[in-house]
């Protein structure tokens, strides 16, 4: 589990074709790849090879690591239910939680639900509205004023509009310091972000179905 506070941004360094072995299981190798991620500041001296690290809000595991980096092999699925996972560039990072640890932001799986495309970027004072269509699927998961994790960063939703073709457009305000910690504000309209949902509404909206269908039949 994770909060969707960032604490480092680093950097998809290198991206290689996962080339099957006696170690490695095909599904992984059919398609997948293996990422070398630069720390950036993370602080690397509690993480050990097995530890989850969120990387742009997908929860990966480290299997090995350095002074400077660590890699991660990224399977076929998770390449295309994500976006910034393919390519070098930049990374948000974040250690999985500890059960004492606190909750600064919401509780983040690091499961990628879909990915939604940067609508508008638009200065409001000292902020910046971002806006993002997000597809049908999550759309009913999206609520005012709730939470939605955007490339791995907690945020709050401003305002949802929903639209005829079933997807709705979210609007979040990125204040200073999510302007200075995180590189959202570096993306562009038409820039594709990873999105979760938050987990508890994942779970109301499964028990109303199940009710709903329940007393259908």
């Amino acid at each position: 589990m994770f909060s969707g506070l960032i604490q480092a941004v680093g950097a998809i360094a290198e991206v290689q074709p996962i080339a099957p072995t006696d170690t490695t299981s095909a599904w992984l190798a059919a398609g997948g790849v293996r990422l070398r991620v630069r720390w950036g500041k993370l602080d690397l001296s509690d993480v050990s090879v097995g530890d989850s690290i969120a990387i742009n809000g997908a929860c990966m595991t480290v299997t090995s690591f350095d002074a400077e980096g660590f890699w991660v092999d990224v399977s076929a699925e998770s390449l295309r239910c994500t976006s910034g996972l393919d390519a070098p560039g930049p990374a948000h990072l974040e250690k999985a939680l500890r059960a004492s640890d606190r909750l600064g932001g919401h509780i983040v799986s690091g499961h990628v639900d879909c990915t939604g495309e940067i609508v508008a970027l638009v200065p409001t004072a000292e902020s910046i509205e971002m806006q993002i269509r997000v597809p049908e699927s999550l759309a009913p998961l999206v609520t005012p004023k709730g939470s939605l994790t955007v490339h791995g960063v907690s945020l709050t939703t401003n305002t949802v509009h929903d639209e005829p073709s079933g997807g709705a457009i979210v609007s979040i305000n990125l204040i200073p310091h999510t302007q200075d910690e995180t590189f959202l504000t570096r993306m562009a309209v038409g820039d594709r972000v990873n999105l979760e949902a938050d987990l508890i509404a994942r779970q109301v909206l499964r028990a109303i179905e199940r009710l709903s269908f329940r007393k259908a039949v």
